[in-house]
């Protein structure tokens, strides 16, 4: 008996975590099956067997596809990018795990962090000025880092978790992210609206009882859809152009000075260069242009300075995240 106790937690693991790990794709399963369902209702039933004229019927589906392909590839970039994790360099030795968490002196403790992290590129406090500390993953989190705890483990500049996505909205995908916001509103209204000439039949009594409600769903799905998508992808917009994150828009971040909001504000410009890039032909489309090693972040006025006094010296990188310490730059 004691070893049927002893062997179910073990049991209830192994059958559990698969579980979870296949319901956290069920949002984006069903994402999918919608975007295969337009495109049946579009290509087959609208433009197909609606449609009579040729030449407007060979536009409506070239303009289609066109839309279709950025808005499935910014999708499937969002979905399956890896996550930057903050460097194995932030962690704390053992020995100062066990000494951190023996002590009961908030000052030697607040001692501990700080001297571990004077030779790290960090400038973000925790509320009582001290060094951030991830008790999770007992290490140092980098500037604008934070753990999720559906991924176990801290995320570089975290926006949030998504679960339409199946994975955090974060350094690594963020341009990806803001791109499929806009391929799929463009995608809805674009559906929303060369369906509804067809859609204004159905109420002459003109169309086909067959192909009714895939017009019809089509056309509604569709404006629903770009309702609400209008909202988020203006909100990103907004957030780029401030260079804040979701959770910085909610909790400023904390410098030596204390929190400020535009902490990371360079100019609405240079803030899209940061996420984008510097070419200007890239932005458009779900391909890797994003600035720095998502470690060191430009920062606006005097703080600017104050990561050249932090251990090495050179130029920030500009293009691949980089997580080998000898390879880190600075701002």
């Amino acid at each position: 008996m004691a070893t049927s106790r002893n062997s179910s937690p073990c049991c209830s693991e192994f059958c559990v975590l698969p579980c979870i790990k296949c319901i956290k794709w069920i949002p984006v399963l069903f994402i999918s099956c919608i975007i295969v369902w337009s495109y049946y209702a579009y290509v087959y039933v609208l433009c197909l067997s609606t449609i009579d004229n040729i030449i407007e019927k060979s536009f409506m589906l070239v303009f289609y596809h066109i839309i279709l392909v950025l808005f499935v590839w910014s999708y499937y970039q969002t979905i399956m990018t890896p996550l930057g994790t903050v460097p194995k360099h932030f962690k704390l030795t053992p020995s100062l795990q066990h000494a951190l968490f023996t002590t009961d002196n908030e000052i030697e403790r607040k001692q501990i962090l700080e001297q571990f992290s004077a030779s790290l590129p960090v400038l973000n406090k925790s509320i009582d000025g001290s060094a951030r500390f991830c008790d999770k993953c007992y290490q140092i989190k980098s500037d604008r880092s934070h753990h999720c705890s559906v991924c176990g483990k801290c995320v570089l500049k975290m926006d949030h978790h998504c679960p339409w996505v199946n994975n955090c909205v974060s350094f690594t995908n963020y341009k990806y992210f803001v791109l499929f916001l806009g391929y799929a509103l463009l995608y809805c209204i674009y559906c929303a609206l060369s369906s509804l000439p067809s859609f204004l039949q159905y109420w002459e009594g003109s169309l086909m009882h067959s192909i009714k409600f895939h017009i019809l769903f089509l056309c509604f799905v569709s404006a629903m859809f770009s309702l609400s998508l209008v909202a988020l992808f203006g909100y990103h917009l907004y957030l780029v152009a401030q260079n804040k994150t979701t959770l910085e828009a909610i909790r400023a971040p904390i410098f030596s000075y204390g929190p400020d909001k535009r902490g990371f504000h360079l100019g609405v410009r240079r803030n899209f260069v940061e996420i984008f890039g510097e070419n200007k032909w890239l932005w458009l489309l779900p391909v890797q242009t994003y600035l720095g090693d998502g470690i060191r972040f430009p920062v606006r006025g005097s703080n600017s300075n104050q990561y050249n006094s932090m251990g090495n010296t050179g130029s920030r990188p500009d293009s691949k995240l980089s997580h080998n310490a000898s390879n880190m730059q600075l701002v």
